[in-house]
Protein backbone atom coordinates (compact mmCIF):
# COMPACT_ATOMS: atom_id res chain seq x y z
CA UNK A 1 0.00 0.00 0.00
CA UNK A 2 1.26 3.17 -0.89
CA UNK A 3 1.90 6.47 1.31
CA UNK A 4 -1.00 8.72 1.99
CA UNK A 5 -1.10 11.53 -0.02
CA UNK A 6 0.82 14.60 0.81
CA UNK A 7 -0.82 17.91 1.76
CA UNK A 8 0.79 20.74 -0.30
CA UNK A 9 2.72 23.62 1.71
CA UNK A 10 0.94 26.36 2.04
CA UNK A 11 2.32 29.84 2.94
CA UNK A 12 1.68 29.31 6.51
CA UNK A 13 3.78 26.19 6.59
CA UNK A 14 6.56 28.97 6.69
CA UNK A 15 6.05 30.80 9.90
CA UNK A 16 6.35 27.04 11.16
CA UNK A 17 10.71 26.95 9.84
CA UNK A 18 12.99 28.72 12.16
CA UNK A 19 14.65 32.10 11.48
CA UNK A 20 17.81 31.15 10.48
CA UNK A 21 16.06 29.39 7.36
CA UNK A 22 15.06 30.69 4.24
CA UNK A 23 11.86 29.26 3.07
CA UNK A 24 10.23 28.10 -0.33
CA UNK A 25 7.72 26.20 -1.47
CA UNK A 26 8.16 24.48 -5.12
CA UNK A 27 5.31 21.91 -6.47
CA UNK A 28 3.74 22.15 -3.42
CA UNK A 29 6.88 20.93 -1.59
CA UNK A 30 8.38 23.16 1.39
CA UNK A 31 11.98 23.66 1.16
CA UNK A 32 14.27 25.09 4.28
CA UNK A 33 17.85 25.61 3.43
CA UNK A 34 19.91 27.21 6.50
CA UNK A 35 21.18 30.80 5.44
CA UNK A 36 23.84 31.65 2.79
CA UNK A 37 27.73 31.48 3.50
CA UNK A 38 29.95 34.32 3.03
CA UNK A 39 30.81 32.98 -0.11
CA UNK A 40 27.56 32.69 -1.05
CA UNK A 41 26.30 36.19 0.18
CA UNK A 42 29.61 37.52 -1.00
CA UNK A 43 29.22 36.51 -4.56
CA UNK A 44 24.88 38.09 -4.27
CA UNK A 45 26.21 41.25 -2.61
CA UNK A 46 28.51 42.04 -5.40
CA UNK A 47 26.32 41.58 -8.51
CA UNK A 48 24.10 43.37 -7.40
CA UNK A 49 26.63 45.82 -6.31
CA UNK A 50 27.97 45.74 -10.31
CA UNK A 51 24.63 45.94 -11.65
CA UNK A 52 22.91 47.86 -9.64
CA UNK A 53 23.87 51.53 -9.93
CA UNK A 54 23.67 51.21 -14.35
CA UNK A 55 20.66 49.37 -14.21
CA UNK A 56 18.16 49.67 -11.32
CA UNK A 57 19.32 53.24 -10.57
CA UNK A 58 20.89 54.26 -14.31
CA UNK A 59 24.27 55.40 -13.08
CA UNK A 60 26.74 54.98 -15.89
CA UNK A 61 23.68 52.93 -17.42
CA UNK A 62 20.18 52.54 -19.12
CA UNK A 63 18.66 52.10 -16.06
CA UNK A 64 14.82 51.20 -15.95
CA UNK A 65 14.63 48.38 -13.66
CA UNK A 66 14.38 47.52 -9.95
CA UNK A 67 16.79 44.59 -8.70
CA UNK A 68 16.13 42.82 -5.11
CA UNK A 69 17.98 40.46 -2.89
CA UNK A 70 16.19 37.46 -1.62
CA UNK A 71 12.81 39.28 -2.18
CA UNK A 72 9.70 36.14 -2.40
CA UNK A 73 8.24 35.62 -5.74
CA UNK A 74 4.63 33.52 -6.06
CA UNK A 75 4.59 31.98 -9.20
CA UNK A 76 1.67 30.49 -9.57
CA UNK A 77 1.40 27.72 -5.96
CA UNK A 78 5.23 28.12 -6.45
CA UNK A 79 6.96 30.64 -3.96
CA UNK A 80 10.56 31.39 -4.88
CA UNK A 81 13.48 33.37 -3.40
CA UNK A 82 16.30 33.90 -5.56
CA UNK A 83 19.30 35.64 -4.87
CA UNK A 84 18.72 38.21 -7.15
CA UNK A 85 15.79 39.25 -9.30
CA UNK A 86 15.38 42.13 -11.81
CA UNK A 87 12.31 43.66 -13.31
CA UNK A 88 12.14 46.23 -15.85
CA UNK A 89 10.63 49.27 -14.48
CA UNK A 90 7.33 49.42 -16.61
CA UNK A 91 6.42 45.64 -15.70
CA UNK A 92 7.27 46.35 -11.45
CA UNK A 93 3.89 46.12 -9.81
CA UNK A 94 5.45 48.54 -6.94
CA UNK A 95 4.90 48.13 -3.11
CA UNK A 96 2.52 44.60 -2.69
CA UNK A 97 0.14 44.72 0.07
CA UNK A 98 1.40 40.64 0.54
CA UNK A 99 5.51 39.92 1.63
CA UNK A 100 5.40 38.65 -1.92
CA UNK A 101 5.52 39.97 -5.81
CA UNK A 102 3.39 37.72 -7.81
CA UNK A 103 5.09 39.45 -11.30
CA UNK A 104 7.08 36.95 -13.40
CA UNK A 105 10.84 38.65 -13.10
CA UNK A 106 12.48 39.46 -16.25
CA UNK A 107 15.60 38.17 -14.57
CA UNK A 108 16.73 36.01 -12.04
CA UNK A 109 20.20 34.61 -10.71
CA UNK A 110 20.79 31.87 -8.03
CA UNK A 111 23.77 31.07 -6.33
CA UNK A 112 24.48 27.89 -6.35
CA UNK A 113 25.96 26.14 -2.83
CA UNK A 114 26.25 22.40 -2.37
CA UNK A 115 22.97 22.56 -0.31
CA UNK A 116 21.22 24.63 -2.63
CA UNK A 117 22.55 24.12 -6.87
CA UNK A 118 19.88 20.64 -6.60
CA UNK A 119 17.08 22.64 -5.92
CA UNK A 120 18.32 25.54 -7.61
CA UNK A 121 19.08 23.81 -11.18
CA UNK A 122 16.39 20.77 -10.93
CA UNK A 123 13.25 22.58 -9.20
CA UNK A 124 13.43 25.99 -9.46
CA UNK A 125 14.69 26.54 -13.27
CA UNK A 126 11.70 24.57 -14.57
CA UNK A 127 9.33 27.05 -12.28
CA UNK A 128 11.26 29.86 -13.66
CA UNK A 129 10.86 28.67 -17.32
CA UNK A 130 7.09 27.50 -17.06
CA UNK A 131 6.39 31.44 -15.47
CA UNK A 132 8.09 32.90 -18.60
CA UNK A 133 11.05 34.49 -16.56
CA UNK A 134 13.26 35.53 -20.16
CA UNK A 135 16.73 35.20 -18.49
CA UNK A 136 18.14 33.11 -15.68
CA UNK A 137 21.90 33.27 -14.61
CA UNK A 138 23.48 31.08 -12.01
CA UNK A 139 26.97 31.92 -10.39
CA UNK A 140 28.62 28.97 -8.90
CA UNK A 141 31.63 30.25 -6.40
CA UNK A 142 32.92 26.94 -6.09
CA UNK A 143 33.55 26.34 -9.48
CA UNK A 144 34.09 30.11 -9.81
CA UNK A 145 31.54 30.53 -13.19
CA UNK A 146 28.60 32.31 -14.13
CA UNK A 147 26.00 30.59 -16.79
CA UNK A 148 23.57 32.69 -18.81
CA UNK A 149 20.46 31.34 -19.73
CA UNK A 150 17.80 32.50 -22.05
CA UNK A 151 14.17 31.22 -22.44
CA UNK A 152 13.49 30.04 -25.93
CA UNK A 153 10.12 28.39 -26.73
CA UNK A 154 9.80 27.60 -23.31
CA UNK A 155 13.29 26.00 -22.39
CA UNK A 156 16.48 27.35 -20.95
CA UNK A 157 19.31 27.64 -23.71
CA UNK A 158 23.03 28.84 -22.34
CA UNK A 159 23.97 31.61 -23.98
CA UNK A 160 27.31 32.12 -22.58
CA UNK A 161 29.51 30.64 -19.64
CA UNK A 162 32.43 32.68 -17.66
CA UNK A 163 35.23 31.55 -15.33
CA UNK A 164 37.45 32.98 -12.96
CA UNK A 165 38.53 36.03 -14.04
CA UNK A 166 36.61 36.88 -17.31
CA UNK A 167 34.97 40.19 -18.39
CA UNK A 168 31.22 39.54 -18.15
CA UNK A 169 28.84 41.38 -20.89
CA UNK A 170 25.79 39.63 -21.03
CA UNK A 171 22.22 40.09 -21.39
CA UNK A 172 20.18 41.12 -20.38
CA UNK A 173 22.69 43.55 -18.95
CA UNK A 174 25.40 43.80 -22.28
CA UNK A 175 25.58 47.24 -21.68
CA UNK A 176 27.63 47.44 -18.99
CA UNK A 177 30.81 45.15 -18.58
CA UNK A 178 32.41 43.71 -14.68
CA UNK A 179 35.41 41.55 -14.10
CA UNK A 180 33.51 38.28 -12.57
CA UNK A 181 36.71 38.18 -10.35
CA UNK A 182 35.17 40.48 -7.91
CA UNK A 183 32.22 37.71 -7.02
CA UNK A 184 34.74 35.33 -5.56
CA UNK A 185 35.38 35.81 -1.64
CA UNK A 186 39.32 35.22 -1.54
CA UNK A 187 39.94 38.22 -4.58
CA UNK A 188 37.95 40.68 -2.28
CA UNK A 189 40.86 40.97 0.15
CA UNK A 190 43.40 43.72 -0.90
Amino acid sequence: MGEPAKKPATYEDLYTLPENVTGEIVDGELFATPRPSSWHTHAASVLGIEVGPAYHLGRGGPGGWVILHETEILLGENLLVPDLAGWKRERFPGAPKENWISVSPDWVCEVLSPRTARLDKVRKMPVYARHAVPHLWLVDPAARTLDVFTLFDGKWLLGASFAEDDTVRAEPFAEIAFDLKNLWLDEAAP
